[in-house]
C-alpha cells in the first residue's frame, strides 16, 4: 500500500523533507509521524495513513513533494519485506494528448461551482497510478482533452463516471463566463515587468552559494506581496519607559521565581491591546472580494521572532484578557517553539497586529513592514538614555523608539497620529498593581 501526502491544509500544497522518521524494514502504526515536512513557515509532522512494514522509501530529506505524492510503501505484517506489493501498470494513453482545458487565468471564480474546479485543480497527482475510471470515460477524456486527474471521483474508491466528468465542464464553462474583474487605467498602462537578469558575480572576485532555504523564499515572496500590495505609511514617535523599567527591574526577580521571564515585550502586549480597543481601525483586515473593513473584536498580537533560518511570527491569542504573569510565559513559550520550529501554521494565523522588538539586539527607528492581512505593525528599538525636558528641567530619561507603519487605504494620518498618542498614554500607565501576582 502506498502512504502518500495529505492535505495540509486549505492553502498548504506542498513542502520540503526535513526528517524521514522511519526507514525500510520498520514497522509503523496507522497515525505515525513518519517524516517532517517544512511548508510555508513551519514544519509539520506528517502521519502515516497506513500501518505496516515500510518496503520503501519513495522521498528522500531535501525533496520537494506535493500533496497526493507518494512518500513510501508499506506492506501488511507478516508480508516479506523485500516483497513489494506489485503495482498495476497504468493504462497507456495516446501519445500526444490535447492541450488540458483549463479556465482563464483571469477569470474572477465568483460561485461555489468555480471553488470546486479549483479545489479539484489543488489534488492533481503528478506521476502515479492513475484516476479510477472505465475505457469508455477515459476516450472521451482524452478526445476533450481533460486531464482524469483533476476530477473527483464520486462512485467508490474514488471511480470516476461521465456524471463527474460532465458536472467538471460545466464548472469550466460557469468560470470561463464569469465577467473579467475591471482593471484601472494604471495597471493596464504599466509596463510589464523586465526579465529578471542572471549575474555572474565570480567575475569579479571570490564567491560561495547556498540555496535560499523554503522559509527564506516564503519570507521573501511574503514580504514583496505585502510592500506592493499595501501603501505603507510609518509613524515614529519615542515612549519614555524610565518609570515602566523600574517598575520591570523591581518584580522581575518574582516573576522568575514564578517561572515567567518579565521582558518589555509583556508590557508591549497590553499596552497596544489597550490602544487596539480605543482604536479598532487598527485591529481590522481589507475583505479584498467584498471590499469590505473587516472589524474583530479579539486581540491577537504576532510576535516578530527572529531565528537562525529566518522570521517567524506566532501568535499570542486573546492579549487583552491575560495578565503581565501569563503574557510572560506565552511569549517564552512561542519564542522557544519558534527557534526549535516547532510553531505550526495555525500557530502564525489569525492575527490582528504584530509586533516587532529590535531593541534586544540594538538599532533606533526603522519601518517595518506590515503583515497582510493586517493593517498595521508596531516596530520597537532599543532604549536609550537622552536629555528631556520634564516639568521645565532638563532630566536623563530612558527614551523607547517605536515606529508604527500602517496601510494608507484604511488608516488616515490623524487616526495613526491619535493612536501612537494613547498608545505611548498607555505604556505611562502601568502600575504596581499590574504586576503583583495572585
Amino acid at each position: 500500500m502506498d502512504v502518500r501526502l495529505p492535505k495540509l491544509g486549505e492553502t498548504a500544497d506542498g513542502g520540503a523533507v526535513v526528517s524521514i522518521l522511519v526507514k525500510e524494514g520498520d514497522t509503523v502504526t496507522k497515525g505515525q509521524t513518519i517524516l517532517e515536512l517544512e511548508n510555508e513557515k513551519a514544519v509539520a509532522p506528517i502521519p502515516s495513513t497506513a500501518a505496516g512494514v515500510v518496503t520503501q522509501i519513495r522521498v528522500k530529506e531535501g525533496d520537494r513533494i506535493a500533496v497526493g505524492q507518494v512518500i513510501l510503501t508499506v506492506a501488511e505484517a507478516g508480508v516479506a519485506a523485500g516483497a513489494a506489493p506489485a503495482v498495476p501498470k497504468p493504462a497507456k494513453v495516446a501519445a500526444k494528448a490535447a492541450p488540458v482545458v483549463r479556465a482563464p487565468v483571469d477569470a474572477e471564480p465568483e460561485a461555489e461551482e468555480s471553488e470546486e474546479v479549483e479545489a479539484s485543480a489543488d489534488d492533481v497527482v503528478e506521476g502515479g497510478l492513475p484516476p479510477a475510471a472505465s475505457p469508455e470515460i477515459r476516450r472521451i477524456a482524452r478526445e476533450l482533452g481533460i486531464d482524469l486527474r483533476r476530477i473527483r471521483g464520486s462512485e467508490n474508491g474514488g471511480r470516476i463516471v461521465m456524471s463527474d466528468v460532465r458536472a467538471y465542464i460545466q464548472r469550466l464553462v460557469k468560470s470561463a463566463a464569469a465577467p473579467k474583474p475591471a482593471r484601472s487605467a494604471a495597471v493596464a498602462a504599466a509596463p510589464a515587468p523586465a526579465p529578471v537578469e542572471q549575474i555572474d558575480f565570480s567575475k569579479w572576485g571570490e564567491v560561495s552559494k547556498k540555496p535560499m532555504t523554503s522559509l527564506r523564499k516564503t519570507i521573501s515572496r511574503r514580504m514583496v506581496e505585502n510592500w506592493n500590495t499595501i501603501p505603507h505609511v510609518t509613524q515614529f514617535d519615542d515612549v519614555d519607559i524610565t518609570d515602566l523599567m523600574e517598575l520591570r527591574k523591581k518584580f522581575a526577580p518574582e516573576f522568575e521565581k514564578a517561572g515567567a521571564r518579565l521582558t518589555l515585550t509583556s508590557f508591549a502586549l497590553k499596552a497596544v491591546a489597550a490602544a487596539l480597543k480605543k482604536h479598532p481601525i487598527f485591529n481590522s483586515s481589507i475583505d479584498e472580494v467584498a471590499h469590505d473593513i473587516v472589524t474583530k473584536a479579539y486581540y491577537h498580537i504576532g510576535l516578530a521572532v527572529d531565528t537562525e533560518l529566518g522570521l517567524l511570527v506566532p501568535v499570542i491569542r486573546d492579549v487583552d484578557k491575560k495578565s503581565l504573569f501569563q503574557l510572560s510565559k506565552d511569549i517564552q513559550e512561542v519564542a522557544e517553539k519558534a527557534r526549535d520550529r516547532k510553531v505550526t501554521l495555525d500557530d502564525m494565523k489569525g492575527g490582528t497586529f504584530t509586533i516587532s522588538n529590535q531593541g534586544g539586539i540594538g538599532g533606533a527607528h526603522f519601518t517595518p513592514i506590515v503583515n497582510k492581512p493586517e493593517v498595521a505593525i508596531l516596530g520597537i528599538g532599543k532604549g536609550a538614555l537622552k536629555a528631556v525636558v520634564k516639568d521645565k528641567k532638563i532630566e536623563a530619561r530612558l527614551m523607547m523608539p517605536i515606529a508604527i507603519s500602517y496601510d494608507h487605504r484604511v488608516i488616515d494620518g490623524g487616526t495613526a497620529a491619535r493612536f501612537t498618542v494613547d498608545l505611548i498614554a498607555a505604556f505611562a500607565a502601568f502600575t504596581e498593581g499590574d504586576l503583583k501576582l495572585g
